[in-house]
């Protein structure tokens, strides 16, 4: 079963890939100017397309932005962030956090052009500056819980 999104483009997605076996997760130094004023640290993730099934999306962009494969199946939502104000100044956005520890392919930055690097980090450890929405994301899923937080 997919979970359908709600035709608007701003409906962001994000994978924590988790490695259980070395706990590491999947982390991106991400460096596009529309996001961030400065390059910072966050999981995998972007927006869905209007009328994209979030779990494809997520699984989708995750491919994009570092190669690893996931079945949408394979993904678990674990956390929903309401997004008050976004970085892009466009306004308010959700963002729904999904988890996977079932993947392939080897961690790469694919996108070079929007990301400094591609790693393996601790879920505790994720490098500062980081992504707040990250932050938000990463707590709620090694606390397992809550579901839902507001960001202002």
């Amino acid at each position: 079963m997919t979970i359908s999104a709600v035709m608007n483009s701003r409906n962001a997605v994000c994978v924590i890939v988790h490695d259980k076996g070395t706990d590491r997760i999947a982390a991106l130094h991400y460096a596009g100017p529309n996001w961030s004023p400065r390059p910072a640290w966050t999981v995998p993730g972007g927006k869905a397309e209007p009328g994209e099934a979030l779990d494809e999306a997520a699984a989708r962009e995750l491919e994009e932005e570092t190669g690893l494969l996931v079945d949408p199946l394979n993904l678990e939502l674990v956390h929903v962030v309401h997004v008050e104000q976004s970085y892009d100044g466009l306004g308010q956005f959700i963002l729904f956090v999904f988890a996977t520890d079932r993947w392939s392919g080897e961690l790469v930055n694919t996108e070079p052009d929007k990301h400094l690097a591609a790693k393996w980090v601790a879920p505790a450890d994720l490098p500062e500056p980081a992504f707040p929405t990250a932050r938000i994301a990463l707590t709620a899923y090694q606390e397992g819980g809550p579901s839902f937080s507001r960001l202002r």
